[in-house]
């Protein structure tokens, strides 16, 4: 079995490698056309610009399972015209769903920085919904491979005996109606199902965050769907409008059912 597993693992990683040099942008725009769009928003029109949001991320990446995204929008959240929820794709991944995010009037801005695992050369893609749905898509064209079969470190037990830790960081401001930039850093080994042990030389099952939820004093901030993409030990920036001092909570749920949650009291 040992040895069945170690066979497997550095054919999927020869296979993913080979892949990730053969794709081009046109190879990822095709199967964007062909089949993730229709899978993920049906017959509805979404129009590239960046107009709405602007993704950006490094041309070729310096580590492919730790790739630096940051989406900046263009228009603050107000009751009037805000973004509802941003869907992170990355076309050429084994799952191309990185995450659906969704905000409220009470983000402030529907800015949001992550990094993700990417494994062949890909598009990687944010569409924004607006509050009154219309869609509008952001592109890049990042050079990386093998970041969802990146080998896990020696340091998985450690990694397992912090999981479910977070901490916030909040730039706070005196002001209150001023959208603070924040972030969450969450302890989680975030296995894709494709990394080898290096000390057992197993494929590890699958683990990783599945859901978040941000409050300010109940009300939602931010809450995402997220998959195998996001990197180990998920690290999200946000911003929030408090408009009074409060409690700040995270919830996490991952896919094997476990549940973390963590506090932050915001002063004014």
């Amino acid at each position: 079995m040992k040895f069945f597993n170690t066979f497997r693992y550095i054919i999927v990683v020869l296979s993913l490698f080979l892949v990730g040099v053969a794709e081009s942008a046109e190879d990822t725009e095709a199967k964007w056309n062909n089949q993730l769009k229709v899978e993920y928003f049906g017959d509805r029109s979404i129009k590239e610009s960046s107009d709405v949001i602007e993704l950006t991320a490094p041309y070729r990446a310096e580590d492919p399972a730790t790739v630096p995204l940051k989406i900046t929008s263009k228009f603050p959240q107000t009751s009037d015209q805000y973004i509802r929820k941003i869907t992170v794709l990355i076309d050429q991944n084994p799952e191309p769903f990185v995450g659906e995010f969704t905000f409220s009037e009470f983000s402030g801005r529907a800015d949001l920085a992550m990094r993700v695992r990417v494994n062949a050369y890909s598009n990687i893609r944010a569409i924004a919904e607006l509050n009154n749905g219309m869609l509008s898509m952001n592109k890049v064209f990042v050079k990386a491979s093998g970041g969802c079969s990146a080998p896990i470190g020696a340091d998985l037990e450690a990694a397992m005996q912090r999981m479910g830790k977070m901490k916030f960081k909040v730039k706070n401001s005196p002001d209150a109606d001023v959208p603070l930039l924040t972030q969450l850093m969450v302890s989680h080994p975030n296995l894709t199902g494709m990394q080898m042990d290096q000390v057992t030389r197993l494929v590890k099952p699958a683990h990783f965050v599945q859901r978040l939820n941000i409050e300010f004093n109940g009300k939602p901030v931010l809450t995402a769907k997220t998959d195998i993409a996001i990197s180990e030990d998920p690290n999200f920036r946000f911003y929030f409008v408090p408009h009074e001092a409060g409690v700040l909570k995270a919830e996490i749920r991952d896919n094997q059912g476990m549940v973390f949650s963590s506090s932050y009291e915001v002063k004014l």
